[in-house]
């Protein structure tokens, strides 16, 4: 199993406290992907300014597509789909990125790992409406090395 999987599954149950990132206290999407990354590396590699629920939606600013440009591996469509990538969704056609996931099962029945408000850190179907809104696919530094 993909170690970023065994670490988020970890999360699951923690209730959704927005800007947060603390097991079994509160997290919200990026807090799960920043508590994932903490225990693979240690430190995070930027400091996290406050953010307000929108993402900055009005200004329409792709605050999570930069950050995970800077600091992940973006993967193209043709690379195939492994447990433990981050998803990065828009909620909206035509809005920005703003929730992340991170695949937990592939196959007939693939799910994803991610904090949702109102339903804390959960595993769920990656259905056909959570597919469409992918908006990009990346992978954390050292499970690159794992491909083959």
């Amino acid at each position: 199993m993909s170690r970023v999987v065994s670490i988020a599954r970890t999360w699951i149950g923690t209730p959704y406290v927005h800007q947060a990132s603390a097991r079994g206290a509160g997290t919200d999407c990026l807090g799960l992907v920043r508590g994932v990354w903490r225990e693979l590396y240690g430190a995070e590699p930027q400091a996290v300014p406050p953010y307000t629920q929108d993402w900055a939606e009005p200004q329409g600013d792709e605050v999570l597509h930069a950050a995970a440009d800077r600091h992940l591996t973006r993967l193209t469509a043709s690379c195939p789909m492994r447990p433990g990538d981050l998803l990065l969704f828009r909620m909206r056609e035509g809005s920005i990125a703003k929730h992340l996931g991170l695949v937990g099962r592939i196959g007939a029945v693939p799910t994803f790992i991610h904090a949702y408000s109102g339903h804390g850190v959960l595993e769920s179907p990656l259905s056909t409406p959570w597919m469409r809104r992918i908006a990009a696919r990346f992978r954390f530094p050292e499970t690159i090395s794992e491909e083959g």
